[in-house]
């Protein structure tokens, strides 16, 4: 279970981050001698640029820690850790300190290169932001997600459960021995249960009429 919760926590936390980041952040109050006064609101993927990545980045590393084995799972369960701890940084900055103006005017001026981006207010070059407010929901939003990122890619690093035996190509010759002798007594006709005996040095035609036993008394390989 604990193998599966970390993971689970950081697609969660992935979600919220993504949420968050569609919430207007802060609401900027311009001036404008040609356009009078206007409110516009910054979203927080405008506010936090790095706010999108690091959602990516743990929907890729929850992905990841169901898909992975064990040493890989605790290498993404440090890196999902790291990324919710840097995806606090803006909204803590911006609830302790409170909207810098000289930001959200670089934010709503520098929004109107970007070509691809949608639901983006813009202000003109010679607009001044005289006032911002900041919204709490979206920051204390965020906030939440990357504590449990934070958490979950701690879990998983601590605990990134074991690999299954199927999956672990280091099984030892002994329990792959034993399995082939089963499976040679229920299907001794098996062309593919004769090939993989072959492979591991079982003569299959050892075990006469489907029960162990061999020429030398146990069918393993000297």
């Amino acid at each position: 279970m604990k193998k599966r919760l970390g993971p689970l926590l950081i697609l969660v936390a992935a979600l919220i981050i993504f949420i968050s980041s569609r919430l207007a952040w802060v609401t900027a109050f311009s001036e404008d001698d040609k356009a009078g006064s206007a409110a516009n609101d910054i979203l927080g993927s405008n506010w936090s640029l790095e706010l999108m990545g690091v959602g990516f980045l743990l929907l890729a590393g929850g992905l990841a820690g169901f898909a992975l084995r064990k040493t890989a799972r605790r290498i993404v369960g440090i890196i999902c850790a790291l990324g919710g701890a840097a995806a606090a940084w803006a909204p803590i900055s911006l609830l302790t300190y409170g909207a810098d103006l000289e930001r959200a005017q670089n934010v709503l001026r520098s929004a109107r290169e970007n070509t691809r981006a949608v639901d983006v207010t813009t202000i003109s070059d010679w607009a001044i932001v005289t006032e911002a407010e900041t919204n709490v929901a979206g920051p204390i939003l965020a906030i939440f997600g990357a504590a449990l990122a934070l958490f979950g890619g701690i879990l998983l690093a601590t605990n990134p459960g074991e690999d299954s035996v199927k999956s672990n190509k280091y099984e030892t010759l002994s329990a792959r021995v034993d399995k082939l002798e089963e499976d040679l007594e229920s299907s001794p006709d098996s062309g593919r249960v004769m090939w993989d005996a072959l492979d591991a040095d079982i003569d299959p035609t050892d075990f006469e009429g489907g029960h162990g036993g061999t020429a030398g008394g146990s069918g393993r390989p000297s």
